[in-house]
């Protein structure tokens, strides 16, 4: 997985409490290249181009396969306990051990053994004929069914890259009733054209411009103490939404009538005070460009300062925003709060929410040298537990994916080792907490991460179909070209954690990047080779067959423009046959040449 983004600098100055002196880190420029591969110079391969790996030898398997599903915690009794605090439950420790599971081609109990010579009373000539026509037809009907569950490429592995599953249950074929129902559909014409570009704003310092939306007129963009609406195809500002300081935070939720929340600084920036702390609350109307409410909280470890946050969700009729200073909620109609930042003796804080079709806290407590991190479900309404599941000891951070189903992303023990903050995927019964299954995600293996610090922050990684569907670092393609990269995105189950036998093949020289679900299917961004611009294809979440929805232009400006994203630090939103690219962190101009611009938007004709 590659290197995620460092946090956004709203983050306060020294460290969260209860921990030593030191921070998160001063966010750095963005680094460059982007979405599609860059031109070539003379005599070298363009950057970020794989180098041919060495051959690692095969181990012969010592445990189940890698992304089998392992022994889950025990359940937990559902209940109201009083919010915020931790319930006492058992816990298996991290690393327990599981039944093993033969892989397949191993010997299985009560199949046919071979008996050894001298071993045994001699068996008569009619005797061997009828074992070895036994043995003959079992090896048939073993390799077929090898064959159909194998898809014929090492891809259909699990997701740590151990023997692929076997058997009726590892998925159900042939879409199963999945996909399909998308809204996103084919236009008559899939080439599209560049609509509008806007170019980056001047600051003095490095700014989280986090936060695009799309409604039915507009294109919505956060800028500079301000969020514009621009027009889907001409990209003139409709309206302007002047904020006393800058935007540090912002859902990725709407409303049906078009609403979200977002968090602001209370004044702005000014040289050499560059950091203002993230404490206003607020929720903006996208249809009418009005800021309906804004408010603050005081509370927590805050005391009796404004509570500081560093990250906002919504939830039904619930506004949420978590940080080092404590949780809050807020009425989506009115800001009332539902609940403020609490002291308690246990040191919990929330650090944040996952949002969507349910609320979740990702909520952190005890001494710095015994911290631990417990995932609760709540009621938005008024904050009451319905569910919790304590992460295993050495998750320092845990990141939501999805809150129906209740899905969670944690670096355990800080093993994935590339900064992805991806080591393992956790399927949770949110009406129960008990855990379902555990994914194994190897991190040389796969392409989605998470920031660290933040919870709800994940890319490259969606959940639909009752699946979790993962892109694969890029790897050489099938003609071995220079220049050639490819990958393709996998399903598990969230059940049973298998890996599906369908696959999405990117083909060579292009790269698969999901976006989101579209009814059954799965919306992506095919990143383009050099040569040509990107497309977005809608892919069947059952076959995982794709159908191409738009082709950007391939002429070399525009694919310049579409490709001077860096991927650590864009927005892609795609909506009604229009794509949109924006930057999520700007800096000072440098003394580049290169024009370098805040959003990009294409349409179909």
């Amino acid at each position: 997985m590659t290197q995620p983004p460092p946090p956004p600098p709203n983050q306060p100055p020294g460290p969260p409490p209860n921990q030593p002196p030191g921070g998160f880190g001063a966010p750095q420029d963005p680094p460059p290249g982007g979405f599609g591969a860059p031109t070539p110079p003379p005599n070298q391969p363009p950057y970020g181009y794989p180098q041919q790996p060495p051959t690692q030898p095969q181990q012969p398997p010592t445990q189940p396969p890698y992304g089998y599903p392992q022994q889950p915690q025990q359940p937990q009794q559902p209940g109201q306990p009083q919010y915020g605090y931790p319930q006492q439950q058992p816990q298996q420790p991290y690393g327990y051990p599981t039944q093993p599971q033969q892989p397949y081609g191993y010997p299985q109990q009560g199949a046919p053994t071979a008996v050894a010579p001298g071993g045994g009373k001699k068996l008569s000539a009619q005797m061997q004929i009828i074992i070895a026509a036994v043995v003959a037809v079992v090896l048939i009907v073993g390799g077929g069914v090898w064959y159909a569950n194998s898809g014929g490429g090492e891809e259909n592995n699990t997701a740590g890259g151990g023997t692929g599953a076997t058997g009726g249950d590892q998925n159900k074929g042939g879409g199963n009733g999945l996909g399909g129902n998308g809204k996103e559909k084919v236009p008559g014409n899939t080439r599209s054209s560049l609509k509008f570009q806007l170019p980056q704003p001047k600051v003095d310092d490095t700014t989280d411009v986090t936060g695009s939306w799309i409604t039915e007129k507009a294109y919505v963009k956060t800028g500079v103490n301000s969020i514009v609406g621009y027009d889907l195809d001409k990209g003139t500002a409709l309206w302007t939404l002047a904020l006393p300081g800058q935007v540090c935070g912002a859902s990725k939720h709407t409303t049906a009538d078009g609403k979200t929340a977002i968090l602001f600084e209370a004044t702005k920036r000014v040289a050499p005070k560059f950091y203002q702390s993230c404490t206003e609350v607020g929720v903006v109307d996208l249809t009418a460009g009005k800021l309906v409410w804004s408010t603050s909280v005081t509370g927590g470890n805050a005391g009796d300062d404004k509570a500081k946050f560093s990250e906002i969700t919504l939830s039904g009729k619930t506004v949420a925003a978590g940080g080092t200073d404590g949780g809050a909620a807020f009425d989506l109609a009115n800001g009332n709060p539902r609940w403020k930042p609490k002291a308690n003796a246990e040191s919990c804080y929330d650090m944040g929410y996952g949002g969507g079709e349910g609320l979740v806290a990702a909520r952190k407590c005890g001494p710095y040298d015994s911290q631990y991190v417990v995932i609760q479900n709540l009621n938005p309404a008024d904050g009451s537990v319905i569910s919790q599941y304590k992460m295993p000891t050495g998750v320092e951070y845990a990141a939501i994916v999805s809150t129906k189903p209740l899905v969670v992303a944690a670096d355990v023990g800080k093993t994935a080792g590339d900064g992805s903050g991806i080591s393992d995927f956790f399927s949770i019964d949110e009406k129960t907490g008990k855990l379902k299954v555990k994914i194994a995600a190897n991190a040389d293996r796969f392409a989605a991460r998470c920031r660290s610090t933040e919870v709800e922050a994940c890319q490259r990684v969606v959940v639909g179909n009752g699946r979790l569907y993962l892109p694969t670092e890029e790897r050489e393609g099938s003609t071995g070209e220079y220049g050639d990269e490819t990958n393709e995105i996998l399903a598990f189950d969230l059940t049973t954690g298998k890996q599906v036998v369908e696959k999405a093949d990117a083909g060579d020289k292009w790269t698969l990047v999901p976006l989101r679900m579209d009814g059954g299917n799965l919306l992506a961004y095919k990143s383009p080779p050099y040569d040509k611009g990107g497309q977005i294809v809608s892919i069947d979440g059952g076959t995982m067959k794709p159908t191409v929805l738009m082709e950007n232009p391939s002429d070399k400006t525009v694919r310049d423009a579409e490709g001077s994203f860096s991927d650590d630090y864009v927005e892609i939103l795609y909506g009604n046959g229009r794509l949109f690219f924006s930057d999520v962190m700007i800096s000072k101009s440098s003394q580049s040449t290169t024009t370098e611009f805040l959003a990009l938007g294409f349409g179909t004709s």
